[in-house]
This record gives C-alpha cells, structure tokens and sequence, in this order.
C-alpha cells in the first residue's frame, strides 16, 4: 500500500469503515527525467464506498504508459455535498502545490473517474476555481481547475437518467432544486470546460449510457474537445476491463486520446 498524504492539515485521516484512509490521496509517482503529467484517480461506489479495482491497477496502468498518478480518498457517506467536490479540489491543489517536489508538470494535471467517481470528476471540472492567492494556506493559492477528464461509465446527472444511489448518498432525500441543477454536470458545461475523454457501455444496467451521451452533447455544443466510445454490451463497474472482448480496448483509446492532449 502507497503512503497516505492527508489532504487537509486540520481533519484527520479515518482508519475504519467505507471512509478508510479518507480524506487523502496515495501517489504512484514516476521517477526519471520529468517533469510528468499527473492524473488524480477516483474510483467509483455510489458515493457510499470506494471500489479499489477502479482505483489502485487504474493507477499502475497510467504508471505504464508514462503517467504519474494519485489515488484520491474522497470521503463518501454520510458525508454529503460539498465535501466529497472539496475533497477532489483539494487534490487538484495539492500535487500542483508539490509539482517540483513530485517531478510533476502543473500544467497537465488530469483526473480520472468511474461511475460516481465520474460524477466527482465531471464536478471537478464544471465547478472549479483559480486559487484564493490571498489565501494562509499556500495550497489554496493553485488552481483546481483540471486539464483534462477521463469519464469511465459516469453518473452525471442528478436529474433525468440518475443512479438513485449515488444522488440519495451525495444529495440526500429531497434535496433543493437549485442543488439538483448544480450537481447535474451536463448542465454545468461551457467554453472554458477542459477536453473529455468518455466510455460506457450501450446496455448498463446500473448507470445509464444517456449519462456520457448527455454529458459528450453538452461538450460537443460549447466546442469542447471530447472523445466519447460506446460499446456494444457489458455490465457495469468493468475497471479496467481487461476480460470483456471489446471495452477492453478503451485504455489503450484513452492512452492514444491522452497521448494528442500532450500527456
């Protein structure tokens, strides 16, 4: 297991339950000539849990092709919205602030996500902000803006086509309109949004294809970059996929994708 890097100087990294080793992040850094583009890795669960296929191999195979990475140990439930958006800004910071210690390039920081986590890395890059340079805390001077998004099976939306889990951990029982809304990413999308890469699956059973759909529309009319791959079938929550005969392809599309985006 990677060392823990506590993401906040003042709460404490919880050791039990669903929200162990959070909030954190655990660095699969690189060593050689640098500086290295970084992707923040964040695994799905319903905002209930953190499922570790999508997190700790997602990591190593960003190690393969050239990419460092951070494991992000965003709290879930019972933490609700903003914290677990919080938490994935904080990280964004966090590896631009050791960018020179790190041997890391503070102009390529990527973060990667799947389903849930898709739904907290789609936030990331819709409700991001440049630094508070009068902050105390130098770690909030950085950016927390993302380069680039890589969506695997996203929740999106917390609207029309939904996982119910996901919305009730996140959002709660009867959340406000005006919160439903903002945490609907497709409506969050404009010019300044950073370049996607999505996949899914046509017949997911769990998290509905319309999600990357509506999410790569959105992109597609504010003329963002994005490449989006629907495969035919498969069953949700596939990782890596390194087993299913076609969404097996999608990291070596994502590695070609990343490779045009200069990472």
């Amino acid at each position: 297991m990677k060392n823990i890097i506590p993401l906040w100087n003042d709460i404490k990294v919880e050791e039990l339950g669903p929200n162990e080793n959070a909030p954190s992040i655990q660095p699969y850094l690189l060593e050689g000539s640098g500086p290295f583009p970084i992707m923040i890795v964040a695994a799905g669960g319903a905002y209930e849990r953190r499922a570790e296929h999508e997190a700790y191999p997602v990591a190593e195979w960003l190690n393969s092709i050239g990419i460092s990475a951070v494991v992000l140990n965003y709290r879930v439930a019972p933490y609700k919205h903003p914290i677990p958006l919080n938490d994935a800004k904080r990280a964004i910071r966090l590896v631009r602030y050791h960018a020179v210690d790190w041997n890391l390039d503070p102009a390529r920081v990527g973060i990667l996500g799947f389903s849930a986590g898709g739904h907290l890395v789609s936030s990331a890059g819709t409700h991001y902000d440049f630094g508070n340079l009068e902050s105390e805390d130098p770690i909030e001077r950085f950016s927390s803006r993302p380069d680039l998004m890589v969506l695997c099976y996203p929740v999106i939306s917390m609207e029309k086509n939904t996982h119910e889990g996901s919305r009730l951990n996140l959002l709660g029982e009867k959340p406000e309109a005006e919160l439903v809304e903002q945490l609907s990413s497709e409506n969050q999308i404009t010019v300044q949004t950073p370049p996607a890469f999505l996949w899914h699956t046509a017949d997911d059973a769990s998290v509905p294809v319309e999600n990357s759909l509506m999410f790569a529309a959105g992109l597609s009319l504010h003329k963002v970059p994005f490449d989006l791959h629907i495969f035919g079938s498969g069953r949700h929550g596939l990782g890596l996929a390194e087993e299913h005969p076609e969404a097996r392809e999608w990291p070596s599309l994502c590695e070609k994708w990343l490779r045009k985006q200069n990472f």
